[in-house]
């Protein structure tokens, strides 16, 4: 891939934290601050985080405790993008899949990027802590703590940052499953499993395909590291194999029975053998397909779950 091109680099702002403020006053619109919340993809957070509240609760919960859950979750994961979003504008602007993002732009400035963020996570803990219960306000906050404070500036420093970004992904399902309870049991462990295990073959798939982009903007991903490939196709496999025997405990702690587990079968064995592939070929063909496909995995095999626990 040849190098982007030098108005998109200038573009960006260089800092040593992310946080400095620019004097330039961009023009924005308010669909600018919408795209700063990834509404699209935190549907995927809102998602799990309704599986999880269904799941600890199949007969349901008070319409006030789903409605909270599900708002402030979304308020929060808004939230975390958008902050995300300031912290990495300067190497946003590098990369051709991010450089149009409302910061990376210049469309936004840093410091209205920060306001909207903070005003968006605070008011999703005050939702969680007043209309749920205090434990999913802290595990909300944790999740959005790991994800912009650790997560974010790790991402520079070392390829473990896609180890550790796993952490927050796989909490919204127990943020759900704690509204429901008010506690943390065994059940909500394993939905955090999945979700861990689930992130890695398709973060690393990601990774391959944009290989080039994130050595542009001096991202030490596996794939930047080692060109080749070798370990990020072996990773993929490895963690999609463990995924397969994690998807079914499941059915060892009461949440499913026989339709998920041929649901959870097929679908963890054709992941692996599509990481396999791509772990062989290391083709911007297999990477693809093992991407797309674990985009439809995690919905198709929440909703067998969710599916199987109204027969038990």
């Amino acid at each position: 891939m040849k190098p982007i091109a030098d108005t998109a680099a200038s573009s960006a702002v260089p800092s040593t934290t992310g946080w400095e403020a620019t004097d330039a006053q961009p023009e924005h619109g308010p669909a600018d601050f919408i795209t700063l919340a990834k509404p699209r993809l935190n549907l995927l957070v809102v998602f799990t985080t309704a599986a999880g509240l269904y799941l600890a609760s199949p007969n349901g919960v008070a319409i006030s405790v789903l409605l909270h859950t599900l708002l402030g979750t979304a308020l929060i994961a808004g939230g975390a993008a958008a902050l995300n979003q300031v912290w990495e504008r300067d190497t946003d602007a590098l990369m051709r899949r991010t450089r149009t993002r409302p910061i990376a732009s210049g469309r936004l400035r840093p410091s209205q990027g920060l306001s909207f963020g903070l005003a968006l996570s605070t008011t999703g803990l005050i939702e969680l802590a007043l209309g749920v219960n205090l434990i999913s306000a802290w595990m909300a906050a944790l999740t959005m703590g790991s994800y912009v404070l650790v997560y974010t500036p790790l991402k520079r420093r070392t390829s473990l940052a896609t180890l550790v970004g796993a952490v927050p992904g796989a909490l919204p399902p127990v943020i759900g499953w704690v509204a429901a309870t008010g506690s943390l049991t065994l059940p909500a462990l394993v939905l955090f499993g999945i979700s861990f295990f689930w992130q890695m073959p398709h973060f690393l798939a990601i990774a391959w395909l944009y290989r080039d982009e994130y050595a542009i903007a001096g991202i030490p991903l596996l794939p930047v590291l080692e060109p080749d490939g070798r370990r990020t196709g072996q990773q993929a496999l490895l963690y999609s194999a463990a995924l397969w025997p994690v998807s079914l405990l499941p059915l060892l702690v009461g949440l499913a029975g026989g339709l998920y587990l041929v649901v959870a079968t097929v679908l963890g064995l054709t992941l692996i053998a599509l990481s396999a592939s791509f772990a062989h070929n290391r083709s911007t063909v297999a990477a693809r397909r093992l991407f797309l496909f674990s985009i439809t995995y995690l919905p198709l095999l929440w909703g067998a779950l969710v599916a199987d626990r109204l027969w038990i």
